[in-house]
């Protein structure tokens, strides 16, 4: 898995969690609807910091959790 398939499916697993839709995040968050579905559409591979503080900011967590899943976890025992 690429950091980028993680980033999605966390931003994903997220919206499910509080039962949002990817258009209400993009509201929520002040990214646009078609930054945010090229992310979850696998589209866009490198999303910036930025953009990520902002869904974060709109899901009001940190990055530090945001980063803090078993799918980032993964990639970490794959590297090594």
């Amino acid at each position: 898995m690429t950091v980028g398939m993680a980033v999605r499916e966390r931003i994903l697993q997220l919206c499910r969690e509080r039962g949002i839709t990817v258009n209400k995040l993009a509201v929520l968050s002040g990214v646009t609807q078609s930054t945010l579905n090229n992310i979850v559409g696998g589209r866009n591979h490198s999303t910036t910091v930025s953009t990520l503080q902002k869904v974060c900011d709109g899901l009001n967590i940190t990055i530090t959790e945001f980063f803090a899943s078993d799918i980032f976890a993964e990639i970490e025992q794959e590297i090594h």
